[in-house]
């Protein structure tokens, strides 16, 4: 038996009916659980080391890597891959090496020495046990890994499961896996059709989902039945908004980069930029030229494709309803789309009205769609209308206005005059609110999602409780009176 089927059968066995990949799942979820149980807690040692393995995993098979997940993108960009996924990945690993130490330190809590003289609280970073990872399609290896480096700091054991549009990626890393890690340790699971809904049913000590919100709801609802918790890292109609006074070629270069990057394939990407109205004509006219220069040719392998027909017709369909209903629609470039590629050129939709569907669901590609405000009220009544964003991109150098925003707007997270870029910050923790997710992970937020801070008291030599028990007396009515009036 080869490696792949050996540590995940269902590689090779797309026919596989329910039982069988319940059967499956839970036997490599048991295999972790009793690992587990007989080791609960990793030295730091053994977690550096365990991190190393990570970075290892990644940096002995960059090559491999990101030709598989070209190879299930139909074209991914090699610098996309390095950067987004490789070097981004490397950089979580090395620094929650660097700081796991630090994390994984007890700390001291205050005590109410009045009450429990000589005793200690101690707060006690403990792994959680084994946590199982649903991976998405768009940035597999960064989302993978990044979470990893959490999990691992942490001292848990992990399952992943990855999509069924990552299905060369998946059988690589279920091929690389075991070179690194014992299947007690790391385990990863192709999508074959049926695994993940049995894989959110598993009684996983933590879940961390990533994808859309119908699916999201769904790993909820199921992990809800084992009272496991998730923490769901969603999407959303991520908005930007830039002040008048901003220089409009700078916003143009950072919001158009991050619009043909990955094709607009980003949950973090802009959705939709507020553009002042005095400033409406001046904008299409820049992200036309910008486009022209940087996006001259979709066919191109520095252009990445659409990820499957589904998606590509999704998008398409957005563009034909929304010029049926009366939209503007710019294709700067003039290229036409390319089916058999999958390529889509970064295409501007302005003059929208609520009925069209780029209005009401996030495009989740290279479609910008452009609206006119004259007032930052304007701006903050319309996000605030719908749902709650998992990023927000105000282009200001007036401090106050960018305040206003953030203080108006709620949203996962925020880049001021750039999109994209915090999630990219490994101190800053990246997660959602409301429909845009929930919890967090990236650097020490993530270490404490993944662990149990356990709350430790240690009782002192003189227990004052010893002289307040019952029968009550004149003892203890004025030792609690003494106290009261400490508190008063």
């Amino acid at each position: 038996m080869n490696a792949i089927t050996e540590v995940n059968p269902a590689a090779t066995s797309g026919d596989m009916d329910t039982a069988d990949i319940q059967a499956m799942l839970k036997k490599a979820f048991d295999e972790q659980r009793e690992a587990y149980l007989d080791y609960p807690m990793p030295t730091l040692a053994e977690r550096k080391e365990d991190l190393t393995r990570l970075q290892r995993m990644v940096s002995e098979n960059v090559d491999a890597i990101v030709e598989a997940i070209s190879a299930d993108y139909g074209n991914r960009s090699r610098h996309e891959t390095l950067f987004a996924e490789i070097i981004t990945a490397l950089d979580s690993l090395i620094d929650a090496r660097k700081k796991v130490k630090k994390w994984m330190k007890p700390q001291s809590r205050h005590v109410d020495h009045t009450t429990f003289p000589l005793a200690k609280n101690r707060l006690i970073p403990q792994p959680l046990g084994v946590v199982g990872l649903i991976i998405p399609w768009n940035f597999p290896i960064n989302l993978t890994f990044c979470q990893l480096a959490a999990v691992f700091a942490a001292g848990n054991r992990a399952i992943v499961k990855m999509s069924e549009n990552s299905r060369n990626l998946t059988r690589l890393l279920i091929e690389l896996t075991p070179r690194y890690f014992d299947r007690t340790k790391l385990q990863f699971f192709e999508e074959t059709g049926g695994v993940g809904v049995q894989f959110s049913q598993i009684p996983f000590d933590l879940i961390i989902f990533t994808g859309s919100g119908n699916t999201g709801r769904a790993v909820m609802a199921s992990a809800a039945k084992n009272l496991t918790p998730v923490i769901l890292e969603l999407g959303g109609k991520a908005p930007a908004v830039i002040d008048p006074a901003y220089p409009t070629a700078k916003a143009v270069e950072r919001i158009m980069f991050t619009k043909q990057y990955n094709a607009g394939q980003i949950c973090t990407n802009v959705d939709y930029v507020f553009v002042h109205k005095s400033k409406r004509d001046e904008f299409v006219q820049m992200a036309g030229e910008w486009l022209k220069k940087h996006v001259p040719d979709i066919n191109n392998v520095d252009y990445t494709s659409v990820i499957d027909d589904r998606s590509f017709r999704r998008l398409q369909d957005t563009i034909a309803d929304a010029k049926a209903k009366g939209a503007t629609v710019v294709n700067a470039t003039g290229q036409e789309a390319n089916a058999e590629k999958r390529k889509i050129p970064v295409t501007l939709v302005l003059d929208t009205t609520p009925e069209m569907t780029i209005r009401q669901r996030e495009t989740f590609g290279p479609l910008l769609m452009v609206m006119e405000y004259e007032t930052p009220e304007e701006v903050v009544q319309y996000v605030n209308s719908g749902d709650r964003p998992l990023a927000l991109y105000p282009f200001s150098n007036d401090k106050g206005l960018v305040q206003y925003y953030i203080d108006h707007i709620m949203s996962g997270g925020v880049s001021v005059n750039d999109a994209l870029f915090h999630v990219a910050q490994h101190d800053l923790p990246f997660g959602g609110v409301g429909p845009s997710g929930m919890g967090h992970y990236h650097g020490y937020e993530g270490f404490v999602a993944c662990s149990k801070l356990r709350p430790v008291f240690y009782q002192g030599p003189f227990a004052v409780m010893k002289h307040l028990a019952p029968p009550y007396g004149k003892f203890a009515d004025k030792a609690l009176a003494f106290v009261l009036k400490t508190k008063s």
